[in-house]
């Protein structure tokens, strides 16, 4: 398999999170084998991989939670595990859960984390900006588990931090605040922030992220923009419909010269038709040429970031780290 190129950085000076071998072991078991990237100023950067794979491991070492068996971490050009003043002021973490004083408002609970940072955002706004502005004056223990999580986000970003460290920031949100957060994020990155998440929400990968990489068993499978990823990872794409059933099965197979087709009957005397091909747009202009097929309930659904973690989470028959060698220092 070809290797997908990504742009790579000049240095560590270019970089505002630069990994490098980083190794987190407990006992006999590495959690983190060797990982390495960096990311761009301004940049939104995504940690995928199945569970235990490494992602949250590795945010912990990047923040600071954990120390490193081996390897280096600077962002900013600071060593998270000195943790100093500046550090704190620049760098800002939303973990997975977080403890918060219950008997606190969100207002109060905003206000007093702004109080730690000296230029923060206006605690009104951000409110409305992560959707609790209605729930300002509720006790925190009154809150849903979603609420919560926007109470997190809040508390992040309201320092204005250079850096958002956010650990499945989505997860448990409705779709609304779903959306609240992407628009967060979004204006950090206008503002010339950087941000560092991890997910498992592939549409929010897709949405959000400027890169990705693809963590599998302590170790990165992949890494660069996720049209590149598709492109090389994601190549097929799947063409349903329905067809008269006197129609030759031989001319739908032969719809495209890339294609795989699946017939199944169904009620009515029709058939159901799956194509993977690897030119939809190919097996489109068959499909429409062929007067015999009567076709039905068209659908064209291509390739995407799912794909490709399902390609690298499963190996694929391969070793996930040869799957796709990214260049140093991207």
């Amino acid at each position: 398999m070809s290797d997908v190129q990504s742009p790579a950085l000049s240095g560590p000076a270019d970089a505002v999170v630069d990994v490098r071998e980083l190794c987190k072991r407990y006992g006999t078991k590495d959690a983190v084998d060797g990982v390495s990237f960096q990311v761009r100023p301004g940049e939104v950067f995504g940690l995928l991989g199945p569970n235990g794979a490494g992602k949250t491991t590795t945010l912990e070492c990047l923040v600071g939670l954990r120390k490193p068996t081996a390897g280096t971490i600077r962002i900013l050009g600071m060593d998270p595990a000195e943790r100093t003043e500046e550090f704190r002021q620049s760098v800002a973490v939303q973990p997975q859960e977080g403890a918060l004083f219950p008997n606190l408002t969100v207002h109060e609970t905003v206000q007093l984390w702004a109080s730690f940072y000296p230029d923060p955002a206006v605690v009104d706004a951000v409110l409305a900006d992560v959707g609790l502005a209605e729930e300002a004056y509720r006790r925190v223990q009154a809150l849903s588990g979603g609420q919560r999580r926007r109470l997190l986000l809040a508390v992040t970003v309201v320092g204005r931090p250079d850096v958002l460290v956010l650990d499945e920031p989505a997860a448990g949100l409705d779709p609304q605040s779903r959306k609240n957060l992407w628009a967060v994020v979004r204006a950090h990155r206008e503002r010339g922030g950087t941000v560092l998440l991890t997910t498992h929400d592939m549409t929010e990968a897709t949405e959000l992220c400027d890169r990705v990489a693809v963590i599998v068993g302590g170790r990165i499978a992949a890494c660069d923009t996720p049209a590149a990823l598709v492109a090389q990872l994601a190549d097929t794409s799947t063409v349903t419909f329905t067809a008269d059933g006197s129609a030759s099965l031989e001319s739908v197979r032969l719809l495209s010269s890339t294609a795989a087709v699946e017939a199944a009957p169904i009620e009515g005397g029709r058939v159901a038709v799956r194509v993977r091909t690897r030119d939809a747009d190919e097996t489109l202009r068959s499909i429409a040429a062929d007067q015999e097929l009567q076709v039905r309930g068209l659908d064209v659904v291509r390739g995407g970031l799912e794909e490709v973690f399902e390609t690298l989470a499963t190996g694929a028959g391969t070793r996930a780290a040869d799957v796709i060698r990214t260049p140093e220092g991207s």
